[in-house]
């Protein structure tokens, strides 16, 4: 086998499971009982380390404010965040996620976990180990790279 195949099978394979994340996100579905990709995101972020300001955003994910200040905006006029003052005192206000946008978090990622088991059902369960372990690995690659590490519960 050519030492590049197996680069181009996991590049393929990636191309198309972005493709399949219509399964999982909230295109084609009602925005009131659904997430957006990017307030899911933000929301899990912000769950794992706490509310965060929008400087902090930037450092976690890389994107400009202007991207930021329009995605936490949507997020307060839906009711998932609120903006409140640094709980150590700085000067920054920050977001912290509501009870609603708890709510409508864990809903969502308990609708994407079940659909993820559906998909897994048949693997051995030790498949699932190592294919969870393998995405860890190249994730935490990518984090390394970025320079941007993701926080893991």
């Amino acid at each position: 086998m050519d030492k590049g195949e197996p680069t181009r099978q996991v590049e393929f394979e990636a191309m198309l499971l972005s493709r399949h994340g219509h399964l999982f996100g909230s295109r084609g579905r009602s925005a009131d009982r659904h997430l957006e990709r990017s307030a899911y995101t933000l929301l899990s972020r912000i769950q794992l380390d706490g509310p965060m300001s929008i400087g902090e955003l930037h450092e976690a994910f890389g994107l400009d404010t202007s991207t930021l200040n329009r995605q936490t905006a949507a997020m307060m006029r839906a009711g998932l965040a609120d903006r409140i003052p640094d709980p150590e005192g700085g000067i920054a206000r920050k977001f912290r996620i509501t009870e609603r946008g708890e709510k409508r978090l864990n809903d969502d990622r308990a609708r994407c976990l079940s659909v993820l088991e559906g998909l897994l059902d048949d693997w051995d369960p030790e498949e699932v180990v190592r294919f969870a372990s393998s995405l860890q690995r190249l994730n935490r690659s990518i984090e390394s790279l970025d320079g941007r590490p993701w926080p893991r519960p």
